[in-house]
């Protein structure tokens, strides 16, 4: 069965991004050799990416682009290659390559993407895709970069959520530039 994993930044009060929809203060980071030879590396883990359509838009704008060609050559290349899948219910033709459009019920067609062969699967950003499959407890694992700004009021990951959910910590790691990695498997 294909792992499925959340990998979000967040910030110290909880917020995915500001209530205008922005997250640059994500990318606001000082510089940090050990942070940037992290990114890379984990841009370079394979597997396949799903984003709802907010997020996937915001991605498809940036990551073909020169720009980010040269602000990050090797996490550029890895989103433009690798295979995505975007929830959407209006998007028929994505521009974007290797996207695969999916719609219908979010759990079910997750649940049948993950019994599917195939390498694991990243959610990025996607607050409602988060808080739908939590709800139908089809995470496997969440990542966060928790970065050392608070923004007082935005967007959460985990808006409408019901129950609440256990989440066990497996590692942990912090980087000079004040980013701490969290990792979290579900669990008691």
């Amino acid at each position: 069965m294909r792992q499925l994993t959340v990998f979000n930044n967040v910030t110290l009060d909880g917020y995915i991004a500001d209530a205008q929809n922005d997250m640059s203060w994500a990318h606001q980071t000082p510089a940090d050799d050990e942070w940037n030879a992290f990114v890379s590396g984990n841009a370079q883990g394979g597997g396949a990416l799903m984003f709802g359509r907010i997020t996937y838009d915001l991605m498809a704008s940036y990551w073909p682009t020169p720009a980010a060609q040269a602000a990050m050559p090797v996490v550029a290349d890895r989103m433009n290659r690798g295979p995505k899948f975007v929830f959407s219910r209006t998007l028929t033709q994505p521009e974007w390559q290797n996207t695969t459009v999916l719609t219908g019920d979010i759990a079910a067609v997750t649940r049948k993407l993950k019994s599917e062969p195939g390498p694991g699967i990243v959610i990025l950003g996607s607050a409602s895709i988060v808080a739908q499959l939590t709800a139908a407890g089809l995470i496997d694992a969440y990542q966060f970069v928790v970065h050392p700004v608070v923004l007082g009021a935005g967007k959460t990951m985990f808006a409408g959520l019901k129950d609440s959910v256990r989440l066990k910590l497996t590692n942990s790691r912090a980087f000079k530039n004040g980013n701490v990695v969290l990792t979290y498997k579900r669990g008691s």
